[in-house]
């Protein structure tokens, strides 16, 4: 419990200094996490590249380690120092981390620098995309597909209605570029999206996007 409280503590303090990047004033609750491991748990006969992207203290990532086969090797991209480090540790010194940290890694570094000729079956991403340019948007999704290997899943969420509501209370410029997220994640999700699952019992409530490529 110490643990899980320190954890929503740092989350908190970094969402005060890094409100666009990290996006949450929590980390990401359990049934939103599951929602967004939904791909990693599904059975496979290869072993499989998965991908994690914008971990944070990495609740998310405990249900993916759950749910990865034995020969799955798993990536972690952060940007975040604070949250880097406390990734590292649980890699270090938590059994549950501790179980796959031979085959896991911690990168500090912006998704885009990943080399573009690697690719990942799975993608889990927790970047809070409206949070973000237009620009950001793009080049992220872009990278995202970029990255995801043929008949590979990505699946990413966003908080129900927040452009809408957003929307509503922001000035025109705020407006325009929310209007423009929408229409970057309909490039994506128009074609490609197979599954989108409603996540009520989140704060805020979530959908989790699922596309193949």
């Amino acid at each position: 419990m110490g643990s899980r409280w320190s954890e929503r503590r740092l989350f908190f303090v970094e969402f005060l200094r890094n409100f666009h990047s990290t996006g949450a004033i929590l980390p990401s609750g359990r049934f939103l996490s599951a929602a967004l491991a939904r791909f990693v748990a599904q059975p496979s006969g290869q072993p499989r590249r998965i991908l994690e992207v914008g971990p944070g203290t990495g609740a998310v990532t405990r249900h993916i380690i759950s749910a990865m086969s034995p020969n799955d090797g798993l990536d972690l991209v952060e940007l975040n120092e604070a949250f880097v480090r406390t990734l590292e540790h649980r890699f270090l010194n938590e059994p549950h981390f501790q179980a796959v940290a031979d085959r896991a890694r911690v990168l500090h570094r912006p998704v885009e620098e990943l080399p573009a000729d690697q690719h990942y079956d799975v993608i889990v991403s927790g970047l809070p995309l409206n949070n973000f340019s237009v620009a950001s948007v793009e080049g992220i999704l872009a990278t995202l597909m970029g990255l995801l290997a043929s008949g590979g899943v990505l699946s990413f969420f966003e908080y129900v209605a927040v452009r809408s509501v957003r929307s509503v209370v922001s000035g025109k410029a705020d407006r325009e570029r929310l209007r423009g997220i929408g229409r970057a994640m309909q490039t994506v999700l128009g074609p490609h999206e197979i599954r989108r699952d409603a996540v009520l019992r989140n704060i805020p409530p979530a959908w989790v996007h699922h596309v193949r490529k």
